[in-house]
């Protein structure tokens, strides 16, 4: 997940770890061996996309969901 700690700590994906912006040049938790699902908490957020491109220069493989945390939210209870 790339946003807000407040966010985060509110609501997330089982499984998922936080990577704000300022922790992009140290993506701890992050894996070269296996892709990286990368997400926001809206669809209007591109946070998620950008650090994919971050991500990807530095070697690791990664998608983005596509809709955020809202659809998959949506997607989950219905």
């Amino acid at each position: 997940m790339c946003g807000r700690r407040r966010n985060f700590a509110k609501e997330h994906i089982p499984g998922a770890i936080n990577l704000p912006q300022e922790q992009w040049d140290r993506p701890g938790g992050l894996q070269k061996g296996k892709v990286n699902i990368l997400y926001c908490y809206t669809q209007t957020c591109h946070l998620a996309a950008n650090a994919a491109v971050r991500f990807a220069e530095r070697g690791y493989p990664v998608m983005e969901m596509d809709g955020g945390f809202e659809a998959w939210k949506m997607r989950t209870l219905t």
